[in-house]
């Protein structure tokens, strides 16, 4: 069981029900049948009507007590994981390049869920994924430690309430503005299942980059996404002719390093409050161009 308790407070003269609390915290209607027939939220340490209105400073206690939608399993692992932010109900940590974000066969251990599973078995808990990022990028991604969670996170990402931000360092085979929104469909690659292209009959992505640094081959971009399409940055920014330096799918030029594409930033609500939280970590050195040679 998954139990959380919270003082309710109030925004401006908002006068809410039980109900449509638990709508604005976006829990998902089918939990709020369980939470109301089972009367497993309990208002001031009472049961309530979902249509009684929540006064300000009420206590607020919820026992996620049915089964979850969500049931992953993954073996532990033996790498450490960088932890940038972590409290009882998430972990956020910093990925390195090169890793998978989770296993695709149930018997891989190497992943960054299967050292997060180890990590979290120390405290009898178990991650749950909410988002991924491409094995070649690195940084930030937030890990539920309850399965309860991972719908209002779901949710969040829908409403872009969590929100991410990278950086990547690009070559400029083309000019690029200071700032721009790209609009462009993504879908499948024809002749290559790891790859995706734009194309009219894609799903729609749409990217938003500013320019905070450059010289006469590269430029440093601060990149936000609206939508969440696999590859998005890296085919968004491919097909403006600014491809990521490093990439060995959407860049014909040679590697010689990692992929340049670090999530930096993460905005998210803080679930059953009106708090928002902002994870940032350090620009690490490879993210970095060279100030002497900056127009």
């Amino acid at each position: 069981m998954y139990q959380k308790k919270v003082t309710y407070r109030q925004v401006g003269s908002e006068k809410l029900s039980v109900r449509e609390l638990l709508q604005k915290w976006l829990v998902p209607k089918k939990w709020q049948h369980f939470l109301r027939i089972e009367q497993n939220i309990l208002i001031n340490g009472h049961y309530q009507s979902f249509n009684t209105i929540v006064k300000n400073n009420d206590s607020v206690t919820m026992n996620f007590d049915f089964d979850p939608r969500t049931i992953q399993h993954y073996l532990p692992g033996n790498g450490k994981l960088n932890v940038a932010y972590e409290n009882d109900d998430l972990l956020i940590v910093n990925k390195i390049a090169g890793q998978k974000t989770h296993p695709n066969l149930d018997s891989e251990d190497d992943t960054l869920f299967n050292d997060a599973e180890s990590y979290l078995n120390k405290q009898d808990k178990h991650p749950y994924m909410v988002h991924r990022i491409d094995q070649e990028t690195s940084g930030l991604v937030l890990i539920s430690k309850t399965p309860y969670l991972v719908p209002i996170f779901n949710r969040q990402l829908s409403s872009k309430t969590l929100q991410r931000e990278y950086l990547a360092i690009v070559d400029l085979n083309s000019p690029i503005k200071n700032f721009g929104v790209i609009d462009q469909p993504i879908g499948l690659y024809p002749n290559d299942k790891r790859k995706r292209m734009i194309r009219k009959d894609g799903q729609d992505a749409k990217t938003q980059y500013h320019v905070i640094s450059k010289n006469s081959k590269h430029a440093l971009l601060n990149l936000k996404l609206y939508t969440g399409r696999t590859h998005q940055l890296r085919v968004h920014l491919s097909n403006n002719d600014w491809p990521i330096v490093n990439d060995p799918l959407y860049n014909a030029k040679s590697q010689n390093g990692n992929l340049k594409l670090f999530a930096y930033k993460l905005i998210y609500q803080i679930p059953f409050t009106d708090q928002t939280k902002t994870v940032q970590v350090d620009i690490p050195d490879f993210m970095k161009l060279d100030k002497k040679t900056l127009n």
